[in-house]
Parts: C-alpha cells; sequence; structure tokens
C-alpha cells in the first residue's frame, strides 16, 4: 500500500472520543503492529480496556465510528481497504502530519490514554512502546512536545513531583485540568522566586542526633516510595501486556469471523 506524505496541520485540541481514538491507535500501532490497522471492532475494545487507561470508558461502535470519520476530516485517521475486502480498518497519520521523534509519540500516547502523570510514571509507561533510557532523555523529548504547545508542566522539568500534560482540552475543560504552571519558569522568573535560606550550624554546634534520625528517616521513606513506585510500574506493565493480549484474542476473532 503506498502512502503519500501529507501536509502537517495544527494541532490545538481534540475532544475525549477524539484523544482516546487517536491514543489508542498509536498505542496498538506500537505494541501489537501485527493486529494494526485495526477494526472498528478491536479499536471498541482498546478505547474500553480497563488497564492505562484514564478515565474508563464505554464507547459504542456507533459513537467510534462518527468519531473516526471527524479525525479522519481532520487529517489524523484513514480508512485502509484490506484485501480480503471483509472488514475496513483504521490508522493513524500523526507520523505524516507531525515531525515527531518514536519517543514524542510514545510520550503523547500515554497522555492522550491517561492524561496528567508524573516524569517517573510516564517514563514507565511509555517505555513499554520506545526506550525512553531515563529522566534526561524524557526530559529532552517534553522540550520539544512544549515547543509545539503539546504538552505542559506544573513546574519546572527537574523538580521533583513535577506533573506533566498533553494541552489538546478543549476551553470547557481547561479549568478542571489545569496545571499550577504550564511551562518552565525562565531563568528571569527563577530569579525572582522567593530563596529559603538553608540552615547553618555553627562550628561548636553540630547536628544534634535528632537531626541525623530524622535525615536517615527521611531517606528510608524515600527509599520505600522509590520501591513501591517499581512495584506499581511493574503492575502496570503486566496489564498493559494483559490489555494487549486481549486485543490480539479480538483481533484474530475479528479475522476468522466469529
Amino acid at each position: 500500500m503506498n502512502e503519500e506524505r501529507q501536509e502537517t496541520i495544527e494541532l490545538t485540541e481534540l475532544t475525549k472520543p477524539q484523544r482516546r481514538v487517536l491514543g489508542v491507535l498509536l498505542e496498538k500501532a506500537f505494541t501489537t503492529p501485527e493486529y494494526y490497522p485495526l477494526t472498528l471492532k478491536a479499536l471498541t475494545t482498546g478505547s474500553n480496556q480497563k488497564s492505562n487507561r484514564s478515565p474508563t470508558s464505554s464507547y459504542s461502535e456507533d459513537a467510534l465510528s462518527e468519531t473516526l470519520e471527524e479525525l479522519r476530516e481532520m487529517g489524523l485517521v484513514g480508512f485502509v481497504h484490506t484485501e480480503s475486502g471483509r472488514s475496513e480498518r483504521y490508522r493513524h497519520y500523526m507520523r505524516h502530519k507531525f515531525d515527531f521523534t518514536e519517543r514524542q509519540l510514545a510520550v503523547l500516547t500515554e497522555l492522550l490514554l491517561r492524561g496528567r502523570q508524573q516524569m517517573g510514571e510516564l517514563r514507565s509507561r511509555a517505555n513499554r512502546m520506545v526506550a525512553i533510557e531515563g529522566q534526561t532523555e524524557l526530559r529532552e523529548e517534553l522540550r520539544g512536545l512544549m515547543e509545539l504547545d503539546l504538552v505542559r508542566s506544573s513546574g519546572a522539568l527537574g523538580k521533583r513531583g513535577v506533573e506533566i500534560d498533553h494541552s489538546l482540552y478543549l476551553p470547557k475543560e481547561q479549568q478542571s485540568n489545569d496545571l499550577s504552571q504550564n511551562v518552565e519558569p525562565s531563568s528571569q522568573q527563577e530569579a525572582a522566586s522567593p530563596v529559603v535560606a538553608e540552615a547553618v550550624y555553627p562550628v561548636s554546634q553540630p547536628p544534634s542526633r535528632d537531626d541525623e534520625s530524622t535525615v536517615l528517616l527521611e531517606e528510608k521513606i524515600e527509599q520505600l516510595s522509590e520501591e513501591n513506585r517499581q512495584r506499581k510500574s511493574d503492575l502496570a506493565e503486566l496489564q498493559n501486556q494483559l490489555s494487549d493480549l486481549t486485543t490480539q484474542f479480538e483481533n484474530l476473532r475479528s479475522e476468522l469471523g466469529c
């Protein structure tokens, strides 16, 4: 099947169903390429699956068919007729419309499917589609998406606990999905921010044992928190694998006409 590269478009907002459909098409193209493009039935199953989706949904095939037509008119989705002609299939055109890296596309996919999330969660989830070696690599890709006004953050990307989200909400959704800060602060903003002085102990008065115990306790809490985050990440990966197997099963059933 020959495809021509189309002109780029400006992407500023998408409805909830449009974001879900586009996210699913992107995800399945990464994770189950052997069953991609998707049938309407497989797309519906992927849109309504319980894992790796926030919020969960219960879209009907008719509703998603209308959404697909909307995305087709926007140039973001195409219809593909298979050689057998048994069923129409659907694919995204994000690589044709935008000059994304594969990592940026994976990051955007996770944000479309889940919305706001912390850096560690985002890297772990996007990593199942494209390898992202560390937070430094993730920050580099996020800055590129921010320059396109497709992604925003709650603070400086190097700050602990910073949250990332896409910027494709409709105007009426913006308030409920507002982050405290949409972009990284400039050097002037950082300079203007109040600075909290660090505690300084005189040489004759070193930190007490209580202070040392507090530091050790905080380090232990941080270690346990990191272990807990890793366990959650492992569980999410298992859920994603189960979801992909479910999609493959549904695709196989569709191919066999069951």
